[in-house]
């Protein structure tokens, strides 16, 4: 049985573990920290065969050194340095997951980082998008620009909607008081913040989330929406003209949001 497992680190990071029940292989995604990742893999008896990187950042690639062997593949983007990397992957190549049997779709969604990429494995409808859509949020622009990210999350938008969005943090219930701010009056986020609440009570991630409740609730996959679209504009005080300008406002406004 095929199983993802949230292995957490640091103060609110997710390191993912896509894994075989039943043969032990497992494949680790974007682990900044060896240290909780070989805890848990020593605890389940499971073998690392490869190591996803979605970007450099070091808390997604600082573990890689301390995990990485001759058995195990280290996949990450062309266009970033990826500590150990053997396995280079660029915008739409496909490849099998090393001991686990899973394709793999290799996007790329430059803003958070130039060379940031996400993986699709469709057999599991999950991906894995690091630090550019989060729950109910997006990740911030420390090299790229408002365009190429609205790009990027417009690409992964365009998934199955039962698409499992597994990201690097959990942001969740701080990015709907946001959304809240930007739409108070949608229902689906009153109902997303208050099951999402009760699952941080609980001890339990948010995530994955669906993608499907992400366009209903995620102001930064909606900018072309009516009621989105005129609170970016008066929080900005000037007219919008496109979906873009609305999504760079949103972005400026979660950087200097204060619940």
């Amino acid at each position: 049985m095929l199983r993802v497992h949230a292995v957490r680190a640091f103060s609110d990071n997710y390191i993912w573990v896509l894994a075989d029940t039943d043969t032990h292989q497992s494949v680790i995604v974007d682990p900044g920290d060896a240290s909780p990742v070989r805890a848990f893999l020593d605890q389940n008896a499971y073998h690392a065969t490869a190591i996803l990187a979605t970007h450099h950042h070091p808390d997604h690639v600082g573990g890689i050194p301390k995990l990485a062997s001759p058995e195990v593949q280290v996949i990450g983007p062309a266009q970033e340095k990826i500590p150990g990397k053997t396995h280079s992957v660029s915008d739409q190549e496909n490849f099998v997951l090393p001991g686990l049997d899973l394709d793999v779709h290799v996007l790329e969604i430059p803003g958070h980082t130039l060379g940031h990429v996400a993986f699709y494995v469709p057999q599991l409808s999950a991906l894995f998008c690091g630090d550019t859509l989060f729950g109910a949020g997006c990740g911030r622009l420390f090299e790229g620009t408002a365009d190429q990210m609205h790009r990027s999350l417009q690409r992964l938008a365009a998934l199955p909607g039962d698409t499992l969005v597994y990201c690097g943090h959990e942001y969740t219930l701080a990015n709907l008081k946001f959304a809240l701010a930007v739409e108070p009056d949608n229902p689906a986020l009153a109902s997303r913040r208050d099951s999402d609440q009760a699952r941080i009570h609980q001890g339990q991630p948010t995530l994955p989330s669906r993608l499907a409740d992400e366009l209903q609730t995620n102001p930064f996959l909606r900018a072309e929406v009516s009621a989105v679209h005129a609170a970016a504009e008066r929080h900005a005080g000037r007219p919008l003209h496109d979906a873009t300008a609305v999504f760079a406002a949103l972005r400026h406004w979660k950087d200097h949001f204060n619940a």
